[in-house]
């Protein structure tokens, strides 16, 4: 079960210096938020894009980046933060830190990119997106790798279920940005793979 975490504090850092981060950098910037600025950082890095104003985040691009650090409420943060250190740790593992650290921000990417396309209305903030992103590559390897233990994959098809549901029958979620982000994860982790096994076909077959 490649998803139960047996790490010391100090393991987990070393392991997992990205993933880490990440939470770390999530945490400090909405408790400075909420705490001391005023939902300041909030207001000006979550993700919008209305057809008359800031269409696509057009104008704004950074916000593709910043929402997926910015959350709304503790409950928000919290389980977001909790998936985070749960279940990224074994990608951060199998792509190495760099490339991870590209997966995980150009989901969250795509997750806001298809929440303007579906909707000319939208706005919002979370790594749930990045997140989607990680399980779309789990999704991959369940699917189309047979690496993955019987417990592991019927982990992943139990969070992608009740996630989808909770998505589509909770006010207020981000259904798009978690679509986007399961299919950025699931793309990538495809084309991760195909070159690796490109890479290794050119090795033995000059």
């Amino acid at each position: 079960m490649i998803f139960l975490r047996y790490e010391s504090f100090r393991s987990y850092l070393r392991l997992y210096p990205v993933t880490a981060a990440i939470i770390a950098i999530n945490l400090a910037i909405y408790i400075a938020d909420r705490y001391m600025l005023g939902g300041i950082l909030l207001e000006r890095g979550l993700f919008y894009s209305y057809r008359d104003d800031n269409y696509f985040s057009l104008d704004e691009p950074w916000r593709y980046i910043t929402a997926q650090f910015l959350h709304l409420n503790l409950s928000h943060i919290f389980f977001n933060m909790f998936a985070v250190l749960v279940f990224a740790p074994p990608l951060e593992r199998m792509l190495g830190h760099v490339k991870y650290l590209a997966f995980y921000l150009l989901c969250g990417v795509v997750g806001n990119l298809f929440s303007a396309i579906a909707d000319s209305s939208t706005a919002g903030a979370g790594a749930s997106g990045a997140i989607y992103g990680v399980y779309g590559a789990y999704l991959y390897l369940a699917l189309m790798k047979r690496s993955m233990d019987p417990d592991s994959r019927k982990t992943v098809y139990t969070i992608l279920i009740f996630g989808i549901l909770y998505s589509v029958f909770a006010p207020g979620i981000g259904l798009w940005a978690h679509i986007g982000g399961l299919f950025a994860g699931f793309v990538l982790a495809y084309v991760h793979d195909w070159f690796l096994i490109t890479k290794r076909k050119r090795r033995y077959h000059p």
